[in-house]
């Protein structure tokens, strides 16, 4: 009797195993269809920031990660395609952040270029 009930018990155990590895094949990363949408609406934004002029090298990366990206999820390589987007969209946000403030130290060399002529012209004015 007490064979017959470690029997049951090893095929129970074995049922089991065996559901769990059927369920884990099952359970597969799903399509990052969202991740894809944000980092390409990150690259639009840094292109249109000025990110291919000021930051030619972060958006150059951007759009080959993402190419890559895209190409991983025509493989169903969900995984590398999330991780792939999200880099993308990282370098995407550097290169506009860079394009930023590029534009920010151009405006402030404008300001100090007019600060200097209104100076001159003060100074002119005073002798």
């Amino acid at each position: 009797m007490n064979k017959f009930f470690s029997y049951q018990w090893y095929r129970a155990v074995g049922v089991v195993g065996c559901a769990a590895v059927v369920i884990a094949g099952c359970a597969s990363v799903p399509p990052p269809t969202e991740q894809m949408a944000v980092s390409k609406s990150a690259i639009a934004n840094a292109v249109s920031a000025g990110g291919s002029e000021y930051a030619s090298v972060e958006m150059r990366m951007a759009q080959d990660k993402m190419e890559r990206a895209n190409r991983a999820m025509d493989k169903e390589d969900y995984e590398n395609a999330r991780w792939l987007a999200e880099e993308a969209q990282a370098d995407a946000r550097l290169a506009e952040k860079k394009a930023h403030s590029a534009k920010a130290q151009k405006a402030a060399s404008v300001m100090q270029d007019d600060i200097r002529v209104l100076r001159e012209e003060i100074n002119r004015k005073s002798k």
